[in-house]
C-alpha cells in the first residue's frame, strides 16, 4: 500500500509540474504576442516549451505503464537456440545488452543463475532487474531475437544466423498467494560455477529446483549459502507460476498480447543484422536503426517507448 501511495504521489507531482510549465508557457506566449518583445524572451519561451514537452513525454510513458505488474522488478531469462557456440555467444551478447540497459536507466541488475557455454558465451541465464517500472519497460522484450553475422568462430568466415529466446516476467511479491506443495518439488544442490568469491566451487551451495507438475526448472547460485540460493530459486519459481496463472486469466478474457502467444524459432520479434548490411529491425512496429553498436550497448529505450506507444 505504501508503494502504491508513493507512485500516486509521484504522478501527482509530475502532473502539477506539467500544470506549472503550461501556465508559464502560456504567459510567455501572451508576452510574445505583445509588441514589447526581444530575443531573450523568445529564447526563454523556447526553453520553456522544450522542458514542458520533455516532462509531458515522460508522464505519458508512465501513464502507459498502468498494468497490475508494470511497477514490479523484472526477471529476464535468456536461452540460446540451436547452433552451439554461435548461438551461445549471441545469448551472451544479449545478456550484456540488458545489463547495460539497466545501468543506463538506473536499474540494478544481477545474475540469479547462469550456465556457461562449452567454448564461449552462455547456454542460458536468469537476470533480476530491480527498479520502478522495470517489468513495464521490459515486458515487450519477450520473444525470439535473431542475429545474422559473419561468425567469429567459423574459419571460413561464413555468414551464420543465430537465435535466442527472451522471457520477461514480473518478480512475485512476498505475499503472493501461490501454493507450492513440497512433494511437487525436486531439489538438487551442486557447486556453483564462474567467478564469485572464495566460496565458489568449494561447497554445494548452488540450488536447482524442479516443479514436477509444470516441468519448470529454476536455479540460483549467486548467493553465499545454500539456504539463500534456495530462497531465491523459490521466488523465481513463484514468479513463473504466477505468470502462468496471469496468462490463463488473460487468455480467458481474450486480452493476451498476440505477439506473446507464439514464441518459437522462426517467429522472431526482432532481427539484428550485422552482415551484409548493419540494421536492427523490430518486426512488430516500423522501427529500424543502423546504429547497431549503440543498440547492443544497451541504448534501447527509444524502441522500448515506441513499443509502449504502439499499444495505446
Amino acid at each position: 500500500m505504501l508503494k502504491e501511495i508513493s507512485i500516486i504521489k509521484k504522478n501527482l507531482e509530475t502532473y502539477q509540474a506539467l500544470e506549472s510549465e503550461l501556465n508559464d508557457s502560456t504567459e510567455l506566449i501572451s508576452l510574445y504576442k505583445s509588441e514589447d518583445i526581444d530575443g531573450n524572451l523568445i529564447d526563454e519561451l523556447t526553453q520553456s516549451l522544450i522542458g514542458f514537452r520533455k516532462i509531458l513525454e515522460e508522464f505519458e510513458i508512465k501513464m502507459m505503464l498502468s498494468g497490475k505488474d508494470d511497477t514490479k522488478n523484472a526477471i529476464l531469462s535468456i536461452n540460446s537456440g540451436a547452433g552451439g557456440t554461435e548461438a551461445q555467444d549471441w545469448a551472451y551478447m544479449l545478456s550484456r545488452m540488458y545489463l547495460r540497459y539497466a545501468e543506463i536507466n538506473n536499474f540494478k541488475a544481477e545474475f540469479l543463475d547462469i550456465l556457461d557455454g562449452e567454448e564461449a558465451g552462455i547456454k542460458n541465464c536468469t537476470i533480476l532487474i530491480k527498479g520502478e517500472f522495470a517489468y513495464g519497460f521490459l515486458s515487450n522484450e519477450t520473444g525470439v531475437h535473431r542475429l545474422v553475422r559473419i561468425s567469429p568462430f567459423d574459419s571460413n568466415k561464413r555468414r551464420h544466423t543465430s537465435f535466442a529466446s527472451i522471457s520477461v516476467i514480473p518478480e512475485a511479491e512476498e505475499n503472493i498467494d501461490i501454493n507450492i506443495d513440497d512433494k511437487d518439488l525436486k531439489i538438487e544442490t551442486f557447486r556453483a560455477g564462474g567467478a564469485g568469491g572464495q566460496h565458489v566451487n568449494k561447497t554445494d551451495s548452488a540450488v536447482r529446483v524442479t516443479h514436477l507438475p509444470s516441468g519448470i526448472v529454476v536455479g540460483c547460485q549467486n548467493q553465499r549459502s545454500q539456504h539463500q540460493n534456495k530462497a531465491s530459486a523459490m521466488k523465481i519459481l513463484s514468479s513463473k507460476l504466477y505468470d502462468i496463472e496471469m496468462n490463463k486469466i488473460k487468455e480467458q478474457e481474450k486480452k493476451i498480447n498476440s505477439e506473446k502467444k507464439d514464441i518459437g524459432w522462426g517467429n522472431q520479434i526482432r532481427s539484428y543484422v550485422l552482415h551484409p548490411y548493419r540494421m536492427i529491425k523490430d518486426h512488430r512496429i516500423s522501427f529500424e536503426t543502423g546504429n547497431v553498436e549503440s543498440f547492443l550497448d544497451g541504448n534501447i529505450q527509444d524502441l522500448v517507448q515506441d513499443l509502449l506507444s504502439s499499444q495505446k
